[in-house]
């Protein structure tokens, strides 16, 4: 119980930092309903689950290369960048016709995409998971494969369950949206991404090691 506690308390630290993919949640599940923000953060969490992967089978050492993390803080700042301009530019001019009682779907494996590349595509969440497998085996001395697995599922599942509980909300406000806020949404959603990716681009020796 006392590891399970511990990952309950670090997925809510991490379910509550306000980057791009709470924007993206709740974007989603206002314009598309709570299905559609499932999916997203399925995508979500299935980035982590691989990075935790990376980070506990020893390719932490590999991603501490700082020629590496300039790489990644590039190419991860590159691609949020086309994101944020997209839902700026495109995406935001495309409402004009929205109606909160008809809900436009889109496939699960393109909401899944969605969520895994924008939350995949920070450093930042790469290195919280280096991170908090150093914390679990050095301060903690989880060790074994039972341990570890009790402590990253209790985050992964806290992280995921909070993520639902922001998409049911959104989505309970999507009857009282009018076209004119889910145009601001997506230019604020744009917005986010584009500073993400500009500190990434302007400033990449400013992620964390």
């Amino acid at each position: 119980m006392e590891i399970i506690l511990k990952g309950i308390i670090s997925g809510i630290v991490l379910a509550f930092l306000i980057g791009p993919v709470f924007f993206t949640i709740l974007q989603t599940s206002i314009e598309r309903g709570f299905a559609s923000g499932v999916f997203v953060a399925i995508g979500v969490s299935l980035s982590d689950t691989l990075y935790i992967f990376i980070s506990y089978l020893g390719l932490a050492h590999f991603m501490e290369n700082e020629s590496f993390q300039l790489y990644l803080a590039y190419g991860g700042g590159i691609v949020l960048l086309m994101f944020g301009l997209y839902y700026l530019l495109i995406k935001s001019r495309k409402l004009s016709a929205f109606d909160p009682q008809r809900i436009q779907t889109r496939s699960w494996p393109r909401l899944m995409a969605k969520g895994f590349i924008i939350n995949g595509l920070s450093p930042t969440v790469l290195f919280f998971w280096i991170a908090t497998v150093g914390v679990a085996t050095t301060q903690f001395g989880y060790t074994s494969t039972r341990e570890i697995f009790l402590y990253f599922s209790s985050i992964v599942i806290t992280v995921f369950t909070t993520d639902l509980i922001k998409a049911k909300l959104a989505d309970k406000l999507r009857l009282l949206m009018t076209p004119k806020f889910i145009r601001a949404l997506n230019i604020l959603l744009g917005l986010v991404l584009v500073i993400f990716a500009g500190r990434l681009i302007i400033f990449p020796d400013k992620v964390p090691h």
